[in-house]
Protein backbone atom coordinates (compact mmCIF):
# COMPACT_ATOMS: atom_id res chain seq x y z
CA UNK A 1 0.00 0.00 0.00
CA UNK A 2 1.61 3.93 -1.13
CA UNK A 3 1.30 6.58 1.09
CA UNK A 4 0.97 10.16 0.34
CA UNK A 5 3.92 11.44 2.32
CA UNK A 6 4.38 15.41 2.93
CA UNK A 7 6.73 17.26 0.86
CA UNK A 8 9.71 18.24 3.27
CA UNK A 9 10.09 21.60 4.00
CA UNK A 10 13.32 23.15 2.87
CA UNK A 11 15.29 24.86 5.74
CA UNK A 12 15.88 28.22 6.08
CA UNK A 13 19.68 29.21 4.19
CA UNK A 14 20.64 32.57 3.80
CA UNK A 15 20.52 32.99 0.07
CA UNK A 16 16.41 32.58 0.92
CA UNK A 17 16.62 36.25 1.69
CA UNK A 18 17.28 37.23 -2.00
CA UNK A 19 16.16 34.55 -3.77
CA UNK A 20 13.26 33.79 -2.38
CA UNK A 21 9.72 35.71 -2.66
CA UNK A 22 8.94 34.97 0.41
CA UNK A 23 11.54 37.15 2.17
CA UNK A 24 12.73 39.58 -0.92
CA UNK A 25 10.45 42.10 0.22
CA UNK A 26 11.42 42.00 3.78
CA UNK A 27 15.25 42.08 3.15
CA UNK A 28 14.83 45.51 1.08
CA UNK A 29 12.80 46.98 3.53
CA UNK A 30 15.18 46.27 6.28
CA UNK A 31 18.10 47.63 3.48
CA UNK A 32 16.36 50.83 2.88
CA UNK A 33 15.54 51.45 6.75
CA UNK A 34 19.30 50.80 7.30
CA UNK A 35 20.82 53.81 4.99
CA UNK A 36 18.09 55.78 5.71
CA UNK A 37 19.52 55.89 9.97
CA UNK A 38 23.24 55.74 8.34
CA UNK A 39 22.14 58.50 6.36
CA UNK A 40 20.43 60.80 8.86
CA UNK A 41 23.08 59.49 11.49
CA UNK A 42 25.84 60.91 9.24
CA UNK A 43 23.88 63.79 8.50
CA UNK A 44 23.07 64.77 12.58
CA UNK A 45 27.13 63.98 13.25
CA UNK A 46 27.75 66.62 10.50
CA UNK A 47 25.89 68.64 11.93
CA UNK A 48 27.00 68.71 15.20
CA UNK A 49 30.68 68.61 14.25
CA UNK A 50 30.12 71.98 11.99
CA UNK A 51 28.56 73.64 14.94
CA UNK A 52 31.64 72.74 17.13
CA UNK A 53 34.30 73.92 14.83
CA UNK A 54 31.93 77.50 14.82
CA UNK A 55 32.05 77.20 18.32
CA UNK A 56 27.97 76.87 18.67
CA UNK A 57 25.71 74.37 20.41
CA UNK A 58 22.79 72.85 19.20
CA UNK A 59 19.87 73.69 22.51
CA UNK A 60 16.62 75.60 22.75
CA UNK A 61 17.71 77.14 26.02
CA UNK A 62 17.14 80.44 23.71
CA UNK A 63 13.71 79.88 24.08
CA UNK A 64 13.38 81.44 27.82
CA UNK A 65 15.91 83.89 28.02
CA UNK A 66 14.22 87.58 27.56
CA UNK A 67 12.77 88.58 24.01
CA UNK A 68 13.41 92.41 24.07
CA UNK A 69 11.06 93.35 21.24
CA UNK A 70 7.64 94.33 20.54
CA UNK A 71 4.47 93.26 18.87
CA UNK A 72 2.40 95.27 17.47
CA UNK A 73 -0.89 92.87 17.70
CA UNK A 74 -1.31 90.36 21.18
CA UNK A 75 -4.09 88.03 21.64
CA UNK A 76 -2.21 87.46 25.13
CA UNK A 77 -0.38 89.42 27.38
CA UNK A 78 3.25 90.26 25.79
CA UNK A 79 6.09 92.95 26.84
CA UNK A 80 9.64 92.90 25.91
CA UNK A 81 10.39 91.52 28.96
CA UNK A 82 9.05 88.50 27.33
CA UNK A 83 10.65 85.20 26.43
CA UNK A 84 11.40 84.37 23.20
CA UNK A 85 9.11 81.46 24.30
CA UNK A 86 6.40 83.92 24.84
CA UNK A 87 6.72 85.88 21.76
CA UNK A 88 6.80 82.46 19.60
CA UNK A 89 3.23 81.44 21.49
CA UNK A 90 1.75 85.05 20.47
CA UNK A 91 3.47 84.57 16.77
CA UNK A 92 1.78 81.05 16.61
CA UNK A 93 -1.71 82.60 18.03
CA UNK A 94 -1.79 85.40 15.54
CA UNK A 95 -0.68 82.75 12.99
CA UNK A 96 -3.92 80.42 13.46
CA UNK A 97 -6.27 83.90 14.24
CA UNK A 98 -5.46 84.70 10.66
CA UNK A 99 -5.83 81.12 9.17
CA UNK A 100 -8.75 80.57 11.38
CA UNK A 101 -10.91 83.82 9.60
CA UNK A 102 -9.26 83.21 6.67
CA UNK A 103 -10.43 79.56 6.11
CA UNK A 104 -14.14 80.54 7.23
CA UNK A 105 -14.09 83.55 4.62
CA UNK A 106 -12.81 81.18 1.69
CA UNK A 107 -15.03 78.59 2.50
CA UNK A 108 -18.21 81.01 2.31
CA UNK A 109 -16.96 83.01 -0.37
CA UNK A 110 -16.25 79.57 -2.12
CA UNK A 111 -19.51 77.85 -1.82
CA UNK A 112 -21.50 80.94 -2.68
CA UNK A 113 -19.05 81.85 -5.59
CA UNK A 114 -18.77 77.94 -7.23
CA UNK A 115 -23.24 77.54 -7.01
CA UNK A 116 -23.02 80.58 -9.07
CA UNK A 117 -20.55 79.73 -11.50
CA UNK A 118 -23.53 77.00 -12.31
CA UNK A 119 -26.02 79.86 -12.93
CA UNK A 120 -28.24 79.71 -15.77
CA UNK A 121 -28.16 83.90 -15.85
CA UNK A 122 -25.32 84.49 -18.25
CA UNK A 123 -24.16 87.55 -16.79
CA UNK A 124 -23.67 86.16 -13.22
CA UNK A 125 -21.77 82.63 -14.12
CA UNK A 126 -19.46 85.21 -16.32
CA UNK A 127 -18.36 88.01 -13.96
CA UNK A 128 -18.35 84.38 -11.59
CA UNK A 129 -15.73 82.88 -14.01
CA UNK A 130 -13.62 86.53 -14.28
CA UNK A 131 -13.54 86.15 -10.06
CA UNK A 132 -11.91 82.97 -10.19
CA UNK A 133 -9.32 82.90 -13.12
CA UNK A 134 -8.44 86.40 -12.33
CA UNK A 135 -7.72 85.52 -8.62
CA UNK A 136 -6.50 82.10 -8.85
CA UNK A 137 -4.03 83.46 -11.70
CA UNK A 138 -2.29 85.81 -10.11
CA UNK A 139 0.57 84.73 -7.16
CA UNK A 140 -1.07 85.61 -3.63
CA UNK A 141 1.89 87.69 -2.66
CA UNK A 142 0.59 89.92 -5.19
CA UNK A 143 -2.94 89.91 -3.61
CA UNK A 144 -1.48 90.65 0.45
CA UNK A 145 0.45 94.03 -0.91
CA UNK A 146 -2.13 95.27 -2.99
CA UNK A 147 -4.61 95.08 0.10
CA UNK A 148 -2.15 96.53 2.38
CA UNK A 149 -1.77 99.35 -0.24
CA UNK A 150 -5.37 100.02 -0.86
CA UNK A 151 -6.11 99.79 3.31
CA UNK A 152 -3.34 102.44 3.74
CA UNK A 153 -3.36 104.41 1.20
CA UNK A 154 -7.39 105.05 0.42
CA UNK A 155 -8.10 105.35 4.22
CA UNK A 156 -7.55 108.59 6.24
CA UNK A 157 -5.21 109.59 8.99
CA UNK A 158 -5.91 109.22 12.77
CA UNK A 159 -6.00 113.00 12.56
CA UNK A 160 -8.56 113.40 10.52
CA UNK A 161 -11.40 112.57 12.88
CA UNK A 162 -9.51 114.86 15.43
CA UNK A 163 -11.99 117.76 16.39
CA UNK A 164 -9.66 120.84 17.99
CA UNK A 165 -11.49 124.12 20.26
CA UNK A 166 -11.40 125.98 16.94
CA UNK A 167 -12.91 123.47 15.05
CA UNK A 168 -15.93 123.73 17.64
CA UNK A 169 -15.99 127.31 17.47
CA UNK A 170 -16.03 127.70 14.28
CA UNK A 171 -18.80 125.35 13.66
CA UNK A 172 -16.34 122.95 11.38
CA UNK A 173 -16.28 118.70 10.96
CA UNK A 174 -14.10 116.98 10.90
CA UNK A 175 -12.45 115.59 7.92
CA UNK A 176 -13.31 112.38 8.30
CA UNK A 177 -16.09 110.37 10.27
CA UNK A 178 -16.57 107.21 12.52
CA UNK A 179 -19.08 104.63 11.01
CA UNK A 180 -21.86 102.79 13.03
CA UNK A 181 -23.13 105.84 14.80
CA UNK A 182 -19.31 106.56 16.12
CA UNK A 183 -18.51 103.15 17.12
CA UNK A 184 -16.02 102.06 14.50
CA UNK A 185 -13.26 104.53 12.95
CA UNK A 186 -10.84 102.99 9.97
CA UNK A 187 -8.12 104.72 9.72
CA UNK A 188 -4.66 104.40 7.08
CA UNK A 189 -2.99 102.35 9.99
CA UNK A 190 -5.70 100.01 11.37
CA UNK A 191 -9.72 99.67 11.76
CA UNK A 192 -10.59 100.36 15.89
CA UNK A 193 -13.18 98.17 16.84
CA UNK A 194 -15.59 97.96 20.00
CA UNK A 195 -13.37 95.76 22.82
CA UNK A 196 -15.66 93.46 24.81
CA UNK A 197 -14.77 93.77 28.38
CA UNK A 198 -16.59 92.27 31.60
CA UNK A 199 -16.75 93.72 35.16
CA UNK A 200 -17.12 90.74 37.30
CA UNK A 201 -14.56 88.52 35.53
CA UNK A 202 -12.87 85.60 36.33
CA UNK A 203 -9.71 85.03 37.65
CA UNK A 204 -6.75 84.19 34.91
CA UNK A 205 -5.60 80.65 34.68
CA UNK A 206 -1.65 79.25 34.85
CA UNK A 207 -1.09 76.44 32.88
CA UNK A 208 2.39 75.21 31.58
CA UNK A 209 3.39 78.94 32.46
CA UNK A 210 0.54 80.27 30.43
CA UNK A 211 -2.19 82.71 31.48
CA UNK A 212 -5.14 81.76 30.48
CA UNK A 213 -8.05 84.12 30.03
CA UNK A 214 -11.13 82.01 32.10
CA UNK A 215 -13.77 84.52 30.32
CA UNK A 216 -13.44 83.32 27.15
CA UNK A 217 -12.70 79.65 28.28
CA UNK A 218 -15.73 80.06 30.80
CA UNK A 219 -17.89 81.21 27.02
CA UNK A 220 -16.36 78.62 25.29
CA UNK A 221 -17.76 75.71 27.39
CA UNK A 222 -21.02 76.90 27.54
CA UNK A 223 -21.46 78.08 23.68
CA UNK A 224 -19.99 74.18 22.83
CA UNK A 225 -22.22 72.45 25.54
CA UNK A 226 -25.21 74.34 23.34
CA UNK A 227 -24.30 73.37 20.15
CA UNK A 228 -24.08 69.90 21.24
CA UNK A 229 -27.43 70.33 22.95
CA UNK A 230 -28.84 71.53 20.36
CA UNK A 231 -27.00 68.88 17.79
CA UNK A 232 -28.87 66.16 20.34
CA UNK A 233 -32.49 67.80 19.78
CA UNK A 234 -31.71 67.96 16.47
CA UNK A 235 -31.07 63.74 16.55
CA UNK A 236 -34.58 64.02 18.20
CA UNK A 237 -36.26 66.10 15.83
CA UNK A 238 -34.72 63.44 12.60
CA UNK A 239 -35.47 60.67 14.81
CA UNK A 240 -39.26 61.08 15.59
CA UNK A 241 -39.60 62.31 11.63
CA UNK A 242 -38.23 58.68 10.29
CA UNK A 243 -40.65 57.15 12.65
CA UNK A 244 -44.40 59.49 12.38
CA UNK A 245 -43.14 61.01 9.34
CA UNK A 246 -43.79 64.84 10.57
CA UNK A 247 -40.62 66.42 11.84
CA UNK A 248 -41.14 68.81 15.38
CA UNK A 249 -40.95 72.41 14.89
CA UNK A 250 -37.83 72.66 16.88
CA UNK A 251 -36.35 75.98 15.16
CA UNK A 252 -37.81 78.84 18.58
CA UNK A 253 -35.67 76.03 21.03
CA UNK A 254 -32.44 76.02 18.96
CA UNK A 255 -32.58 79.50 19.70
CA UNK A 256 -33.19 79.00 23.23
CA UNK A 257 -29.83 76.60 23.56
CA UNK A 258 -28.11 78.35 21.59
CA UNK A 259 -28.56 82.11 22.66
CA UNK A 260 -29.61 82.06 26.56
CA UNK A 261 -26.78 80.14 28.33
CA UNK A 262 -24.26 82.34 26.53
CA UNK A 263 -26.23 85.61 27.61
CA UNK A 264 -27.14 84.76 30.60
CA UNK A 265 -22.87 83.66 31.32
CA UNK A 266 -22.39 87.14 29.55
CA UNK A 267 -25.04 89.61 32.07
CA UNK A 268 -23.49 87.46 34.98
CA UNK A 269 -20.02 88.63 34.05
CA UNK A 270 -21.08 92.23 33.49
CA UNK A 271 -20.71 92.53 29.70
CA UNK A 272 -20.50 95.66 28.09
CA UNK A 273 -18.41 97.26 24.69
CA UNK A 274 -15.55 99.81 25.52
CA UNK A 275 -15.78 102.41 22.61
CA UNK A 276 -12.62 104.19 21.11
CA UNK A 277 -12.29 107.20 21.71
CA UNK A 278 -10.34 110.24 19.73
CA UNK A 279 -7.62 111.74 21.65
CA UNK A 280 -5.22 114.54 20.47
CA UNK A 281 -3.02 112.11 18.36
CA UNK A 282 -4.36 108.82 18.07
CA UNK A 283 -7.24 106.57 19.21
CA UNK A 284 -7.83 105.50 22.72
CA UNK A 285 -9.86 102.08 24.05
CA UNK A 286 -11.17 99.64 22.09
CA UNK A 287 -9.58 97.42 20.10
CA UNK A 288 -6.88 97.61 16.95
CA UNK A 289 -7.34 95.61 14.39
CA UNK A 290 -3.85 95.99 12.35
CA UNK A 291 -4.24 96.40 8.65
CA UNK A 292 -1.63 94.16 8.26
CA UNK A 293 -3.69 91.12 9.37
CA UNK A 294 -6.65 92.86 7.25
CA UNK A 295 -4.49 92.18 4.13
CA UNK A 296 -3.48 88.88 4.71
CA UNK A 297 -6.30 87.52 5.84
CA UNK A 298 -8.82 88.95 3.43
CA UNK A 299 -6.32 88.59 0.28
CA UNK A 300 -5.84 84.69 1.66
CA UNK A 301 -9.24 84.56 1.61
CA UNK A 302 -9.95 86.09 -1.80
CA UNK A 303 -7.34 83.90 -3.47
CA UNK A 304 -8.31 80.27 -1.64
CA UNK A 305 -11.90 81.15 -2.76
CA UNK A 306 -11.74 81.25 -6.15
CA UNK A 307 -10.01 77.43 -5.79
CA UNK A 308 -12.43 76.71 -3.26
CA UNK A 309 -15.13 77.68 -6.34
CA UNK A 310 -13.68 75.38 -8.43
CA UNK A 311 -14.08 72.54 -6.46
CA UNK A 312 -17.28 73.40 -5.29
CA UNK A 313 -18.32 73.30 -8.82
CA UNK A 314 -16.71 70.18 -9.57
CA UNK A 315 -18.25 68.32 -7.03
CA UNK A 316 -21.58 69.93 -8.12
CA UNK A 317 -21.29 69.22 -11.55
CA UNK A 318 -20.80 65.13 -10.41
CA UNK A 319 -23.94 64.74 -9.33
CA UNK A 320 -26.21 62.67 -11.32
CA UNK A 321 -29.08 65.15 -13.21
CA UNK A 322 -31.57 62.70 -12.24
CA UNK A 323 -31.06 63.90 -8.77
CA UNK A 324 -32.16 67.59 -10.02
CA UNK A 325 -34.79 66.21 -11.71
CA UNK A 326 -36.11 64.11 -8.69
CA UNK A 327 -35.82 66.45 -7.00
CA UNK A 328 -37.56 69.42 -9.38
CA UNK A 329 -40.43 66.15 -10.08
CA UNK A 330 -40.86 66.78 -5.63
CA UNK A 331 -42.25 70.31 -5.83
CA UNK A 332 -38.60 71.56 -4.01
CA UNK A 333 -37.21 74.89 -5.04
CA UNK A 334 -34.07 75.55 -6.72
CA UNK A 335 -32.55 76.48 -3.63
CA UNK A 336 -33.78 74.02 -1.75
CA UNK A 337 -32.83 71.65 -3.96
CA UNK A 338 -29.29 73.19 -3.86
CA UNK A 339 -29.18 72.58 -0.33
CA UNK A 340 -31.09 69.64 0.65
CA UNK A 341 -30.25 67.00 -2.17
CA UNK A 342 -27.00 68.35 -4.24
CA UNK A 343 -24.99 69.78 -1.76
CA UNK A 344 -24.77 66.97 0.75
CA UNK A 345 -24.15 64.37 -1.55
CA UNK A 346 -21.83 66.98 -3.37
CA UNK A 347 -19.35 67.13 -0.02
CA UNK A 348 -18.30 63.61 -0.67
CA UNK A 349 -16.41 64.83 -3.55
CA UNK A 350 -15.95 68.52 -2.05
CA UNK A 351 -14.22 67.65 1.17
CA UNK A 352 -10.93 65.96 -0.15
CA UNK A 353 -9.29 68.36 -2.37
CA UNK A 354 -10.68 71.12 -0.05
CA UNK A 355 -8.34 69.95 2.86
CA UNK A 356 -5.41 71.17 0.66
CA UNK A 357 -6.61 74.50 -0.06
CA UNK A 358 -6.98 74.68 4.01
CA UNK A 359 -3.22 73.53 4.49
CA UNK A 360 -2.36 75.81 1.56
CA UNK A 361 -4.02 78.81 3.02
CA UNK A 362 -2.36 78.12 6.60
CA UNK A 363 0.72 77.92 4.87
CA UNK A 364 0.22 80.74 2.92
CA UNK A 365 0.52 83.00 6.21
CA UNK A 366 4.09 82.51 6.78
CA UNK A 367 3.96 85.73 3.67
CA UNK A 368 2.89 87.98 6.08
CA UNK A 369 6.06 89.25 7.16
CA UNK A 370 5.62 91.11 3.26
CA UNK A 371 3.58 93.38 5.54
CA UNK A 372 5.06 93.62 8.97
CA UNK A 373 2.61 91.02 10.59
CA UNK A 374 3.72 89.64 13.55
CA UNK A 375 2.77 85.64 13.03
CA UNK A 376 5.27 82.84 13.93
CA UNK A 377 7.47 83.50 10.88
CA UNK A 378 7.96 86.79 11.74
CA UNK A 379 8.52 86.39 15.41
CA UNK A 380 10.25 82.94 15.63
CA UNK A 381 11.60 82.49 12.24
CA UNK A 382 12.53 86.35 12.51
CA UNK A 383 13.51 88.92 15.26
CA UNK A 384 14.12 85.89 17.22
CA UNK A 385 16.43 83.82 14.86
CA UNK A 386 18.42 87.10 14.15
CA UNK A 387 18.88 87.96 17.87
CA UNK A 388 20.24 84.60 19.30
CA UNK A 389 21.73 83.66 15.94
CA UNK A 390 20.00 79.84 16.46
CA UNK A 391 19.07 79.58 12.74
CA UNK A 392 18.86 75.90 12.81
CA UNK A 393 16.87 75.44 15.95
CA UNK A 394 14.21 78.09 15.17
CA UNK A 395 13.71 76.78 11.68
CA UNK A 396 13.21 73.25 13.28
CA UNK A 397 10.66 74.66 15.69
CA UNK A 398 8.93 76.45 13.12
CA UNK A 399 9.22 73.56 10.10
CA UNK A 400 7.90 70.90 13.73
CA UNK A 401 4.77 73.89 14.42
CA UNK A 402 3.65 74.01 10.82
CA UNK A 403 3.79 69.98 10.35
CA UNK A 404 1.61 69.73 13.44
CA UNK A 405 -0.77 72.09 12.52
CA UNK A 406 -0.99 70.95 9.19
CA UNK A 407 -1.92 67.11 10.82
CA UNK A 408 -4.38 68.16 13.29
CA UNK A 409 -6.02 70.49 10.50
CA UNK A 410 -5.88 66.95 8.12
CA UNK A 411 -7.17 65.06 10.70
CA UNK A 412 -10.47 66.53 11.56
CA UNK A 413 -11.27 67.11 7.84
CA UNK A 414 -11.04 63.57 7.93
CA UNK A 415 -12.81 62.88 10.33
CA UNK A 416 -16.06 65.07 8.97
CA UNK A 417 -14.64 63.19 5.84
CA UNK A 418 -15.87 60.23 6.95
CA UNK A 419 -18.83 61.21 8.77
CA UNK A 420 -20.33 62.47 5.94
CA UNK A 421 -19.68 59.73 3.12
CA UNK A 422 -21.77 56.93 1.86
CA UNK A 423 -22.37 54.61 4.28
CA UNK A 424 -22.75 50.97 2.81
CA UNK A 425 -24.89 48.35 4.46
Amino acid sequence: MAFVQDTPKDSFRLGMLIYDTRYRSITIQVIVLVLFLAFLSWLVNNTIENLAAKDRTFDFGFLWSRAGYDINQTLIPYTNDSTHMRAAMVGLLNTLLSAFVGCIIATFLGVFIGVLRLSKNWLVSRLMTVYVEVFRNVPVLLWILLASTVLSETTPAPSDFRVTEAMQAAGEQPKAHMLFNGSVAITNRSMNLPAPLVEHGLPRLEFLGLSLNSNVLAFLIVFGASIYANHLLRSNARRVQEQTGRRPVTWWKSLAILLIPSAALLFALGFHLDYPVMTKFNFRGGMELLHSFTALTLALALYTAAFIAEIVRAGIMAISRGQHEAAAALGLRPGRTMSLVILPQALRVIIPPLISQYLNLTKNTSLAIAVSYMDLRGTLGGITLNQTGKELECMLLMMAIYLTISLLISSLMNLFNRAVKLKER
